[in-house]
């Protein structure tokens, strides 16, 4: 900052230089051109640059060295918030990437639970399929005993009806030469001969 200021100061100073040299030139320039008017006179002109010295050293001591500092100011503000806006883009590209990486974490989530459920789902089609077979055989089993059994309950009461009727009609037949028990006799074994040639 020093060194601006020792630089800003001698370009004035270098500036005030070449003025008043411009000015004590200029008287002569100004006769020989003829433009004897708008050239100060000599008696003007050491006042002139004395007033002009007075002013330079007054703002190069007071005025200055304020505005350089604002200046200076001004510059460390701008860096500042150069530095914050760097900052702030740094950090919104590392919140768009964890926010990517989430949505991709989500979405790798997302896919896994479809997934299981799709298995899940496949699992109970097949264990209730397994379920609906394993009943269907246990009702066909089931209805196959049932009407097994009333085969052979029917069989059972046909054999009886069959047995009284022969008993009857061969009583008729050969009257009582036979008693009942030697007719109910021959009559069952009638039908368990009838029963072997059935199941042959």
């Amino acid at each position: 900052m020093n060194t601006t200021k020792l630089g800003f100061a001698g370009r004035i100073a270098t500036a005030g230089a070449i003025v008043a040299a411009a000015e004590l030139a200029a008287p002569t320039m100004a006769f020989a051109a003829g433009a004897d008017i708008l050239v100060p006179k000599p008696a003007e002109f050491i006042p002139a640059l004395i007033a002009f010295i007075l002013i330079w050293v007054i703002l190069a001591k007071m005025a200055w060295p304020s505005i350089l500092k604002a200046l200076d100011a001004r510059q460390e503000k701008i860096e500042s918030d150069l530095k914050v806006a760097e900052d702030a883009k740094v950090n919104a590209e590392e919140s768009a990437r964890q926010s990517k990486d989430a949505i991709s974490a989500a979405e790798r989530e997302a896919a896994d639970i479809v997934a299981a459920a799709k298995r899940e789902g496949e699992e109970e089609r097949s264990r209730i399929i397994a379920e609906a077979q394993q009943s269907a055989v246990e009702l066909i089993a089931k209805a196959h005993d049932a009407v097994d059994a009333e085969r052979k309950k029917a069989m059972v009461e046909l054999s009886s009806q069959v047995v009284d009727l022969s008993v009857e009609i061969a009583s008729k037949i050969i009257g009582d030469a036979l008693d009942q028990k030697e007719q109910y006799e021959l009559a069952q074994k009638y039908l368990l001969e009838v029963g072997d040639l059935n199941e042959d």
